[in-house]
C-alpha cells in the first residue's frame, strides 16, 4: 500500500489578485543567468540520452552548477564587436566509467557529449553570438559521491529513491501580472523578434501592479548589426512599446503602463546596444538558478524553492522533479476543480524515500465566496495522488525537452 501523506487546507493568506501590491519578474533567454540555466538543461537531456542509448538506463549526474563569466564588447552602429569572449564553464558531476550486471564495462565521454550540448544550445538561442569568437566553453565533470550514486540506481525498483531531503513549490492559476509578464518575454523573443531581428534574446520584464495598475518595465538588448543609427534606435524602442501596450490589453482591463530601457540616455548616447543581443557581452555574469523559477516567473509574492531545477538528473532528484510536478499538481487541480481562486502545492521529499511518497504533499487553497475547502477536499486529494502515482512521467518528458525548467 502507498503511503502518501496528502493535506489540504485553507491558504494563509488571500488570492495574490487580491493583495494591493503584487511584484512579477521574467528573466529572458538571452539573460546571463537564462543561458546557464539553458545550457545546463540541455546537457542534461543530452547526457540521460546517450546514458539511455549506450547504457539502457540514465546513470547519476548533475550538471546544475554551470556559470557565465561576462566578456567585454564594443558596439556600435551598424556592427560592433567582442573584444573579449564570454567565457562559460559547465559544471558538474557525470558517470563516466559503468560496469553492467554482467561485467559489460562502459565508458562514456560525458565532457564531449555536454561541450556540444553547449555548443548547440548556444547555435540555436543566441544566433548573434558567433561561436568561433565571442565565446568560450569550458567543461568540467567530475564522478558523483559513492553514497548519492547508490541512492540513485536502485536495481529492480520502478520507484526510484529521492536523492535528497528537499522540497519544490507550484502555484495556479497565473495572476493576469504573471501571465502578462510571461508572455511578454515570450513574444518579444517569438514572433515580434522574427519580424524585427534588432531585438536581442536578452529581455528582462519586471513587473508592479499596485491596485489595478500595473507598470511594465521591459529592458530589452538590441543587436547593433540591424541599428544603424539613433534614430532608428528610438524607432525600435517604440515599436516594442507598442507592441507589448498591445498584448497586455489583451490580457488585462486593468490600465498598464509601459517603460522601454528607462536607463537611456540619448543626448549622451547611453543606451542598450549590443552586438551579440546579451548584456552576458559586457559585464553581466550568470549562474544556473539564480532566475526564473521552475514555472518561468520569479514572484516574490507567492512561496518558492531556492532550488536551481535547471540540470538536475531528472530521474530521482528532488530539486527538479518535486518543482515541476507540483506545479502540474497546482495547474491540474485548477483546471479540474471549480471554485478555486489561488492554490499553492508544496512537495518535500524524505532522502532514500521513494519519490511517489513524499513526506508531506501541502495543498493550500483559496476557494471562491461560499465554497469551503472541505467541499473541494477529495477532488484535490484524488488529483494529487494520480499526479504522485505518475510521477516517474516527469522524467521521460524531461528527457524529451517537453517541459521547461525555466
Amino acid at each position: 500500500m502507498t503511503n502518501r501523506n496528502i493535506q489540504v487546507q485553507s491558504l494563509d493568506r488571500g488570492a495574490v489578485e487580491d493583495e494591493s501590491v503584487e511584484i512579477v519578474e521574467r528573466k529572458g533567454i538571452g539573460h546571463p543567468d537564462s543561458i546557464c540555466d539553458g545550457i545546463a538543461e540541455h546537457v542534461c537531456e543530452a547526457l540521460a540520452r546517450e546514458y539511455i542509448d549506450r547504457v539502457g538506463k540514465v546513470l547519476h549526474f548533475n550538471t546544475d552548477e554551470t556559470q557565465l563569466v561576462a566578456g567585454t564588447a564594443a558596439p556600435a552602429f551598424g556592427g560592433g564587436e567582442v573584444v573579449e569572449p564570454i567565457y562559460i564553464l559547465v559544471v558538474g558531476r557525470a558517470t563516466s566509467h559503468y560496469v553492467d550486471d554482467d561485467g559489460t564495462e562502459y565508458d562514456i565521454p560525458v565532457e564531449a557529449i555536454a561541450l556540444e550540448a553547449a555548443r548547440d544550445y548556444l547555435r540555436k538561442h543566441l544566433p548573434n553570438l558567433d561561436l568561433e569568437t565571442d565565446v568560450i566553453v569550458d567543461v568540467k565533470l567530475g564522478e558523483g559521491s559513492g553514497d548519492l550514486q547508490d541512492v540513485f540506481g536502485e536495481d529492480g525498483t520502478t520507484v526510484p529513491n529521492a536523492n535528497d531531503t528537499s522540497f519544490g513549490v507550484g502555484h495556479a492559476p497565473l495572476s493576469e501580472t504573471e501571465r502578462i509578464v510571461l508572455e511578454t518575454e515570450r513574444s518579444l523573443n517569438g514572433e515580434f523578434a522574427d519580424d524585427n531581428p534588432a531585438v536581442g534574446e536578452d529581455v528582462k520584464v519586471m513587473g508592479k501592479r499596485e491596485g489595478d495598475h500595473i507598470d511594465l518595465t521591459v529592458a530589452v538588448a538590441l543587436v547593433d548589426t540591424y541599428v544603424p543609427n539613433m534614430e532608428a534606435y528610438a524607432a525600435e524602442i517604440e515599436s516594442i512599446r507598442d507592441h507589448v501596450e498591445a498584448l497586455a490589453e489583451a490580457h488585462t482591463d486593468r490600465d498598464v503602463a509601459v517603460a522601454v530601457n528607462t536607463a537611456d540616455d540619448y543626448e549622451d548616447g547611453s543606451i542598450y546596444l549590443t552586438t551579440t543581443g546579451t548584456s552576458a557581452e559586457q559585464g553581466d555574469d550568470g549562474s544556473v538558478g539564480r532566475g526564473n523559477r521552475a514555472n518561468g516567473l520569479i514572484t516574490p509574492n507567492r512561496s518558492m524553492s531556492m532550488e536551481a531545477t535547471s540540470g538536475k538528473n531528472p530521474v530521482n532528484h528532488i530539486g527538479k522533479i518535486y518543482n515541476l510536478l507540483s506545479t502540474e499538481i497546482a495547474e491540474s487541480i485548477v483546471d479540474d476543480v471549480a471554485g478555486i481562486r489561488d492554490l499553492r502545492v508544496r512537495l518535500l521529499s524524505q532522502i532514500g524515500r521513494p519519490i511517489d511518497e513524499p513526506h508531506v504533499a501541502d495543498v493550500h487553497v483559496v476557494t471562491d465566496d461560499g465554497l469551503t475547502v472541505a467541499d473541494v477536499e477529495p477532488e484535490i486529494v484524488d488529483i494529487v495522488d494520480e499526479e504522485l502515482a505518475n510521477v516517474t512521467d516527469i522524467t521521460q518528458r524531461v528527457i524529451d525537452g517537453e517541459l521547461t525548467t525555466f
